[in-house]
């Protein structure tokens, strides 16, 4: 089966713009950059979060749904059509040199006017066998923001910390009376949120002894009884990839994610980044919208060097 990205080193080492990372993102970058008759590359290790998505329905202009995977492919074929390069690998260093920055990663080194960085992020998820078989079946769903109307009158178990899981709970109940959250450790709730939970009539169930998934959804096993839910939502957290633009010196904001102004340029002259790995909604169409600000800026910023 053919390899998503090449697999032979572009012959180019010098690039007006590498685009490190081809998620939604990334790629759309790389489109409108190559339209714009920039030099573009992007690498990519293959680990965007949207292929886990099985079906998404809020994505514009998929009324019946998009597979995350299908989603990348034909991203791909769109940027590969207009020029941009697409490599698979990874990038370990990122510095300043004197015609822009030099990346090095998998024995192999680049030079860029610009680079925009679309790593996103990593979603935590609790060790349970099967978790990923569970995300693809629709059992296990990673955004209450993409899919909660999926969930519509459902019964759903929302797990992770206390305070944390709640916040998420109160979300889903917009669509359905069924929603309880699940302890994964010991901890207080605010008084504010607890009284709202109460009020939403949301349960909090402490801390199970067993998580177990099927096809059918997820059992919640305590001390003394035996929970059944159709939906089970982790609420973890996550955790930024973001230590390239940080190596640099980019700030973060509290989460670790990156900081960009309005042409979505990091605090280092000429760094961008877009999706995830910024501050904000973590969404598809948020992500594609902000790689075209970014794009956009960047050609401009090299309107002295005309294609």
């Amino acid at each position: 089966m053919q390899s998503p990205m090449r697999t032979l080193r572009a012959k180019r080492t010098d690039w007006d713009c590498v685009v490190v990372g081809g998620g939604p993102a990334g790629l759309t970058a790389a489109v409108y950059l190559a339209r714009f008759r920039r030099r573009v590359l992007v690498i990519d290790a293959g680990r965007s979060r949207a292929r886990y998505i099985p079906r998404s329905h809020n994505c514009p202009g998929f009324a019946q749904g998009v597979s995350g995977n299908a989603l990348l492919s034909a991203l791909r074929r769109q940027a590969r059509r207009y020029g941009a390069v697409l490599e698979r690998g990874s990038v370990e260093t990122l510095r300043r040199a004197r015609a822009g920055f030099s990346l090095e990663g998998d024995s192999a080194q680049w030079q860029a006017s610009r680079v925009l960085i679309a790593t996103g992020i990593v979603d935590l998820v609790p060790k349970i066998p099967g978790l990923r078989a569970a995300i693809a079946r629709g059992v296990v769903r990673l955004c209450p923001i993409c899919d909660g109307f999926e969930a519509s009158g459902r019964r759903i178990a929302v797990y992770g910390p206390p305070q944390y899981a709640s916040r998420h709970a109160e979300f889903l109940r917009t669509y359905s009376r069924h929603v309880a959250v699940v302890c994964s450790e010991p901890g207080e709730i605010a008084p504010a949120t607890a009284r709202s939970v109460r009020e939403l009539g949301i349960e909090v169930i402490p801390v199970p002894q067993r998580i177990a998934l099927d096809a059918h959804g997820v059992r919640i096993r305590g001390s003394s009884s035996e929970r059944r839910f159709d939906v089970f939502y982790p609420s973890m957290g996550f955790e930024p990839k973001c230590r390239l633009a940080a190596s640099l010196g980019a700030e973060v904001d509290a989460d670790g994610e990156i900081r960009v102004d309005c042409h979505l340029e990091t605090s280092v002259r000429h760094l961008y980044a877009a999706g995830d790995a910024v501050s904000g909604l973590h969404q598809i169409a948020v992500s594609t919208g902000q790689a075209a600000i970014a794009a956009t800026a960047i050609h401009n910023s090299l309107a002295g060097r005309r294609p």
